[in-house]
């Protein structure tokens, strides 16, 4: 296609829908930091930043090309697209409309959105170095095959006929058994059972619910581009949401009746979770009830989980696997080919409600390849990390103690929990610090030394004085 014929409000549509896809990625952070203590929380917004600059070059090396080639065989991409050679005005195959750049940077918010995701299940215990290695190497060996795919010209489930508007597969499931992976390696946080794990800051999970809330309408409307399509999956995205939020609400306040924003929260990323791969086939009604479906499933998924020895601490897999399950089965139930129809140019059999119900079949036959590949590969990739001593994926107990803001990072999140400390040799052990000053919650440390440890919470009765050597 000439330049000429670039449409420049598709075009302009899709670059509000990248900034908006680039919201909800620091709105994760706040999102997850607020449903992990106090002492854990900035690593989580930091880790999620670190997905913006870390995944965004790998794409740039080789990951766009890894996932949308156009000139790749059925199972993974070429080089074609390499530091982003041959990405200029020329539209991809995908996006035929609107230049090749702009189609590669909303893309891009995708891949870097989808590993942070799955990081939630690490709260309290990850390493942060071996992070930044982990986002690198999962986004080429897990996000960008299932991206291709589930997307690309040639990818096997592409030709297979898997409905996926908004990364059903490639996001949600993706993410979904990466966090159980990802937990499982780790092991369960130290203390749990014994000690209440629970959120410290609601404001900042109300707050990243409505960053995603928000930039959840560009990442499922951008691909229709700017068309009647776009504005239903925009609909569909809302009532999702609504519905999932109530539904784990209300089934939430059987518990202990009362009715909880954190319940809401979960509920409304789950329903918008579901309809992620479904957005651009479904009718209003539809979108009701898988956001019913999705808030009641994932609510289930949870509780069922608490029973079990894996520890997701953030419950990643519940809100994002299962309900990615969910809603890639019901887009096959559910598919309308009249909505997809609204953009003008998609043809498609539609679901069990225009009588195709082989297309059940073609959704759960990508859930399960999705699934698989990510979980199986996830696993390899962490157990041969934490085989080399420098990359090993979880922290020591002292440094759980201490929380990863002040054992990874070296900085905090509230004045409360920040210590004035020097390093000091004394009978407390090699551990120990000095301490100085003011402990922002009205107690004095003044020239007392003790294990570090004693610091993570600023509840803890003062310590013991120890004579320095």
């Amino acid at each position: 296609m000439a330049e000429s014929e670039i449409n420049m409000a598709n075009t302009a549509f899709l670059l509000v829908c990248t900034c908006l896809v680039f919201i909800m990625i620091p709105g994760l952070g706040y999102f997850y930091s607020g449903m992990t203590s106090s002492k854990s929380a900035l690593s989580l917004v930091f880790l999620s930043m670190l997905s913006l600059a870390v995944v965004p070059l790998q794409w740039f090396i080789w990951g766009y090309s890894l996932a949308l080639s156009p000139t790749g065989g059925p199972f993974m991409g070429n080089l074609h697209y390499a530091f982003f050679m041959n990405v200029d005005n020329t539209p991809h195959p995908s996006a035929p409309t609107v230049p090749g750049t702009v189609f590669a940077i909303y893309q891009c918010m995708f891949s870097a959105i989808t590993p942070a995701l799955a990081l939630g299940a690490t709260a309290e215990r990850v390493r942060l170095r071996p992070a930044l290695i982990y986002l690198f190497v999962w986004s080429t060996l897990v996000y960008d095959p299932i991206a291709y795919w589930t997307w690309a010209p040639n990818g096997f489930l592409n030709k297979a006929g898997v409905l996926d508007y908004a990364g059903g597969t490639p996001v949600e499931i993706a993410s979904g058994f990466a966090a159980l992976a990802y937990s499982m390696v780790l092991g369960r946080r130290t203390g749990l059972g014994e000690i209440e794990y629970k959120p410290h800051n609601y404001f900042n999970i109300m707050l990243g619910t409505a960053l995603l809330w928000l930039g959840w309408f560009g990442f499922n409307a951008g691909s229709a581009g700017a068309t009647a399509r776009a504005g239903q999956a925009i609909v569909i995205t809302h009532l999702a949401a609504a519905s999932g939020g109530m539904v784990w609400m209300l089934l939430q306040y059987r518990h202990d009746r009362k009715l909880s924003s954190f319940g809401f929260c979960c509920g409304a990323v789950a329903g918008m979770v579901a309809v992620t791969p479904a957005c651009g086939f479904l009718s209003s009604w539809a979108a009701v009830v898988t956001g019913i479906c999705a808030g009641a499933i994932s609510h289930i998924a949870v509780e069922i989980k608490d029973k079990y020895w894996f520890d997701d601490a953030l419950d990643v897999f519940a809100v994002h696997g299962v309900s990615g399950l969910v809603g890639n089965i019901l887009t096959g139930v559910f598919a309308d080919r009249n909505i997809a129809a609204l953009d003008g140019t998609t043809v498609i059999l539609g679901g069990w409600v225009n009588g195709n119900w082989k297309q059940m079949l073609i959704q759960l036959w990508a859930c399960a390849v999705g699934a698989a590949w990510s979980f199986t590969v996830t696993y390899l990739i962490l157990v041969v990390m934490n085989r080399i001593p420098s990359l090993r994926v979880r922290m020591d107990p002292e440094q759980e103690r201490l929380g990863s803001d002040m054992a990874e990072m070296g900085e905090y999140g509230y004045e409360h929990i920040k210590p004035q400390t020097t390093i000091q040799t004394s009978t407390a052990g090699e551990n120990s610090r000095k301490i100085s000053g003011n402990i922002n919650d009205g107690r004095n440390f003044d020239e007392i030394a003790f294990p570090m440890n004693t610091l993570t919470r600023p509840d803890l009765p003062e310590p013991p004085r120890v004579q320095s050597a």
